[in-house]
């Protein structure tokens, strides 16, 4: 009889069609892998840096060939074995007969389908294992922290350079086995060594041999994945005290049950391979051991665990779970930084505006009034002269020495904005030729404003400045090569091709002179690749897929491509394992615009640290809006180790070691030939003079410490004691979280003035101060401080303040006035400032016209001083500001008698008369019936704050105010000639609080 193949052959014809199409299939994919390493190779070779990709690349590849050749030899081997155990002579059955079909297909070429299932398997393990890069080089280069677990007593480093590549090989194993048990019984059922029916058994020796074999192997890796889990508890969640790391339960129930449950799983793998082979031969023993393996999994490593947490646990659990909510404490504090925070306690019982707020030097005469926020439209109107420049959604807070005199400054560079180019400029000459950098840093004084309001420029002037008084005469902060090649506003298809091989022939745009017209100008930096030669033209149009590279004239011989020109994306690609900050910002230092990013380095196993999310932790009302947002990267360990540059004239990056203690980083520069990163004492002085905190780690740091700078665990565990980040002041409903925001000045306990980022936080669910905290830099180390405000205090928080300045009525007559149908105002950062055990609110007022082409003017500063309602102004200028809040002061000082002992020292509360006797004597007529208003309206203001119902207080404070003012009508009225007013008369200052205040 003859036999029909069971599958229709394929023509010749089909066979090349196929065949040609895999080829170009697989001739263009090399070819699209070939440009981008050959293009990737001569970028990192113009920045100086091939040992990084050669040591990405080889690493890849040696961990694209070891785990996808094992992988393809595992399961490659076992399906070989498995055919070479067959039976040779196959019982007669229908079962048989139906497989004979297949068996008749892949016998013929069985080599040939084994190897080609080996190969895609290991084709995809390969590809996967190649993106462990990071994991391979920080195994083998990582060394110790000197740090050991409170646990088991290992060190920290084993948990962040051993522990995540052990499990990822264990993975890989299961997956082996997995797939070669898989595969293995499958060739032995179609070649009959495993049979579903007939008569005698239905696994042959061979076959049972085999398979037994890989199932007790597969038992053996369950062990040592029941040893890795034991360290691994220290990295999970613990729901009973809600932190991270092993709890009571853990270790006194879970940890021991691992331990016995590997015993158990090393004697079920050899009862496996005994009972299946040795003894009984067959598989009713081995599967009655893997049974009870189960269940001994859930009742030793379930059930136990449950019923200690349940019934020994949560009765007492804050007791049981102490020492280790104290580990918590400790670890976090330790992987984030937070464990040299210097909480220093600040009473802020002072209500009363001294003063000497009118003399100071060191606080009110750096209060920042520009918004980097709102000001860039200002700058950009300003001073871009060409609709293509641009400066950003916002600016930058530096400081520098001018004149002798450190301020703080509101800094920008102006770039060429490829998306504001007009139909006619943006062809591909103009776009990648012409316009290809921009020109100038341009800076102005934060707490300086001129001609009605604007910005006093002292730097990047593009030529003559016509409005002298607006702007510096001269440059205050000159940079010798101000050109803008590299810059925040570059996106990845910005390229930009300069070089001339003619001299006089000068392409490039370089800025306005005069009217309309411009000077050029031809590049002459390091920077860029060479593409003068054909095979160089011709990569980059492949890779571009642009034939202008090839066709065009403006490409010559002495060309030179500029590409990867946003700095953060520059210093990504040069050093891939650090995780950069969100907002990069410009310095000239030694004449040059340099660009100047926070690296950091992180990790996720830091034992019993908290875990958090980057992405979620450092987002509020800035994110995206001129900062770069951050991967959603879950991290329980981080360090801001390295401060890199890159030159905004040549693109040259330089990495620069800042924290010399930080084992990850050394890590990762011995696992790139240990000179990647240059040590901290290279940092140039002139450099250091502009590192700043990091904002991005201010935030995390921040966030954490609303809840571990509590470092009781019974008080940790009851959380009456945390901390919230405000929202937005003027716009709480928002839900945006408050900003951090620079400041040059000086603190309680600082002893000069420093360049500073701060934040005020408030009471967990309450809107009152609860402390401030602040990150700078003392003698090139970080440094975090806490003034931290009392339990009880009624001090404003940042949305009381605002809430309180714009309710008052006086104010909110003119701040009406501001705003009309042709303007909006805008409010800025509102600055909380400790001064004299008081605090300063300010809070800069912006005007900007609906009309086109309008930007932000300062126009007015809010202030306030004490628990933020009592003393309130609204000027046209800092100075006139604190004038008004002395002014304020004083008339209280002499209107109200001196304090009592006893009661709340925060919470000044105006006397009214005594009716009879005494030295003062009683009130009669009008001021009798003003005062009795006035006590009237302060029980109102309570009684609001009590209810919370803000509309009400809002009332409550306009008739407070109203009442007041009729007041010292009243007592005008009554001393014409200055008679001196009795003591007992009310004083003018209104109660502190607002709604929502704790006691």
């Amino acid at each position: 009889m003859r036999s029909s193949s069971p599958l229709p052959k394929m023509s010749r014809r089909g066979r090349v069609t196929i065949a040609v199409l895999v080829g170009v299939f697989v001739l263009f994919t090399l070819l699209g892998w070939g440009v981008q390493a050959w293009t990737d190779w001569l970028w990192f070779d113009e920045v100086r840096y091939t040992e990084v990709f050669t040591g990405v690349l080889l690493t890849r590849l040696l961990l694209f060939l070891a785990i996808g050749l094992g992988m393809a030899v595992i399961v490659g081997g076992n399906l070989w074995l498995a055919h070479r155990l067959r039976p040779r002579l196959r019982p007669h059955s229908v079962e048989q007969a139906a497989l004979e079909r297949y068996r008749m297909v892949l016998s013929p070429r069985l080599g040939t389908w084994i190897a080609l299932t080996a190969v895609v398997i290991g084709l995809f393990a390969g590809l996967s294992a190649q993106s462990r890069w990071n994991q391979w080089l920080l195994f083998r280069n990582g060394g110790d922290f000197g740090i050991k677990d409170p646990e088991f007593g290992v060190d920290i480093g084993f948990y962040v350079f051993q522990l995540p590549f052990w499990r990822y090989l264990l993975g890989v194993g299961f997956t082996a086995v997995v797939l070669a048990l898989i595969g293995a019984l499958a060739v032995h059922y179609l070649f009959g060594g495993v049979r579903l029916q007939g008569v005698g058994d239905r696994m042959t020796n061979a076959a049972r041999a085999h398979l037994s074999s890989l199932v007790a192997t597969f038992v053996l890796l369950k062990a040592v994945a029941y040893v890795l889990d034991r360290r691994a508890m220290l990295l999970e969640y613990n729901e009973g005290a809600r932190l991270y790391g092993a709890g009571y339960a853990d270790v006194n129930a879970l940890l021991p049950a691992k331990e016995i449950l590997a015993y158990i799983s090393i004697v079920v793998a050899i009862a496996i391979i005994v009972f299946s082979n040795a003894w009984m031969r067959n598989l009713v023993w081995p599967g009655i051991s893997l049974a009870l393996l189960g269940v001994s999994a859930v009742a030793i490593g379930g059930i136990y665990p449950w019923a200690v947490q349940t019934f020994e646990v949560k009765p007492s659990l804050k007791d049981k779970e102490a020492p280790y909510i104290q580990r918590s404490i400790d670890a976090t504090r330790a992987a984030f930084g937070l464990g040299a925070t210097e909480t220093t306690p600040y009473a802020a019982n002072n209500l009363t505006p001294p003063a000497n707020l009118a003399t100071d030097t060191s606080v009110v005469s750096n209060v920042r009034l520009l918004d980097p926020q709102l000001v860039s439209e200002t700058y950009t109107q300003l001073q871009q002269v060409r609709g293509f420049y641009d400066f950003g959604p916002k600016l930058d807070i530096d400081r520098y020495g001018v004149n002798g005199k450190v301020s703080d400054y509101v800094v920008g560079v102006r770039e060429i904005n490829y998306g504001e180019l007009t139909d006619q400029q943006n062809t591909w000459i103009n776009r990648h030729t012409v316009y290809t950098h921009g020109f100038g840093l341009v800076a102005a004084p934060a707490n300086q404003v001129v001609c009605g309001g604007q910005p006093f420029f002292v730097s990047g002037f593009l030529g003559e400045r016509t409005q002298e008084a607006c702007s510096s005469q001269t440059e205050q902060i000159p940079a010798k090569q101000p050109r803008i090649y590299y810059g925040e506003r570059m996106a990845p298809g910005d390229y930009a091709i300069v070089g001339q091989s003619d001299p006089n022939k000068k392409a490039e745009f370089d800025r306005p002179v005069g009217e309309g017209g411009g000077e050029s100008y031809t590049y002459t930096g390091e920077g860029g690749v060479e593409i003068g030669s054909f095979a160089r033209r011709l990569l980059y149009a492949i890779k571009e897929q642009e034939t202008n590279f090839l066709l065009s004239e403006a490409v010559n011989e002495d060309s030179k491509l500029l590409y990867v020109r946003n700095p953060r994306d520059r210093v990504e690609k040069v050093a891939p394992f650090l995780t950069l900050d969100g907002d990069p910002y410009p310095a000239v230092v030694d004449g040059r615009v340099q660009w100047i990013v926070d690296g950091y380095t992180t990790a996720a196993t830091y034992p019993y640290a908290e875990r958090v999310n980057l992405q979620t932790e450092t987002a509020d009302e800035l994110t995206n809006r001129g900062t770069f947002q951050l991967a959603r990267e879950n991290v329980n360990y981080m360090r801001n180790s390295v401060k890199a540059t890159v030159d905004a004239y040549d693109g040259t990056v330089k990495l620069y070691e800042y924290d010399d203690t930080d084992p990850v980083l050394k890590a990762w520069n011995k696992a790139f030939g240990g000179d990647l990163v240059l040590p901290k004492a290279d940092i140039p002085v002139e450099l250091s003079e502009h590192l700043r905190y990091p904002a991005d780690m201010f935030k995390v740091q921040r966030n954490l410490l609303t809840k571990f700078h509590v470092t009781n665990p019974g008080d940790f565990y009851s959380a009456q004691d945390f901390w919230q980040v405000p929202n937005v002041p003027d716009a709480p409903d928002s839900g945006q979280k408050q900003p951090p925001y620079y400041l040059f000045t000086q603190f309680p306990g600082q002893e000069s003035p420093r360049f500073q980022l701060t934040s005020a936080v408030t009471p967990n669910g309450r809107q009152n101060l609860a402390a401030l905290i602040s990150g700078s830099y003392v003698d090139g180390k970080p440094r975090l401080e806490v003034l931290e405000l009392p339990d009880q205090t009624r001090i404003s928080g940042p949305v009381q303040v605002h809430q309180q300045m714009t309710n008052n009525a006086n104010i909110r007559q003119q701040l009406n006035l501001l705003s009309s149908n042709q303007a909006q105002v805008h409010y800025g950062n509102l600055l909380s400032l400790p001064f004299a055990d008081g605090m300063l609110y300010v809070e800069p007022v912006y005007v900007k016209s609906n009309q086109q082409d309008a930007y932000p003017l300062l126009q007015k500063v809010l202030l306030s001083y004490g628990d933020g309602g009592s003393f309130v102004a609204l000027a046209d200028n800092i100075n006139d500001g604190i004038k008004q809040l002395v002014e304020q002061g004083k008339r209280a000082g002499q209107a109200t008698p001196p304090p009592t002992t006893g009661g709340n020292p925060t919470t000044p509360t105006p006397t009214t008369p005594p009716p009879t006797g005494g030295d003062a004597p009683p009130l009669t007529g009008e001021l009798a019936t003003a005062a009795e208003r006035v006590q009237t309206a302060i029980t109102e203001v309570r009684a609001a704050q009590t209810s919370g119902d803000f509309e009400r207080y809002g009332r409550a404070l306009k008739a407070l105010d109203e009442a007041l003012t009729a007041f010292q009508q009243a007592q005008q009225a009554a001393n014409p000639a200055g008679t001196p007013t009795p003591s007992g008369s009310p004083a003018p200052p209104s109660p502190t609080g607002s709604p929502g205040t704790g006691g």
